[in-house]
């Protein structure tokens, strides 16, 4: 279960990012109500990591806390806010890939 909070966690990382990122692009009141979403997802992120590493292991939660982040905020990156889908940074999003499923699966947790 706490794999699942952790990965629930992560995605709210993708989303303080995502808010970060309209709330760039935005003016006025919209731009406060993007940013109002971006401090509820980091609080619920946080808070997240935190019961998450209360059984899991903290050096391997962290790193596929933040590599959930990473490859989601530039997936995101990638189809909402249109930057490059070069070659390299696809491969360089596999490798992150692959190296967070080999965290979980030598985990003892």
């Amino acid at each position: 279960m706490n794999w699942v909070i952790l990965i629930i966690g992560g995605l709210f990382e993708v989303g303080f990012t995502f808010c970060l990122g309209k709330a760039k692009e935005a003016s006025g009141n919209l731009a406060y109500i993007w940013y109002s979403a971006f401090a509820c997802c980091l609080v619920m992120s946080m808070y997240l990591l935190i019961k998450a590493t209360q059984t899991l292991p903290l050096g391997t939660a962290y790193a596929v806390w933040t590599g959930i982040g990473a490859v989601g905020t530039v997936l995101v990156g990638i189809f909402v806010f249109k930057e490059p889908a070069t070659f390299l940074r696809i491969l360089f999003i596999a490798t992150l890939i692959g190296s967070i499923i080999g965290l979980k699966a030598v985990s003892s947790h």
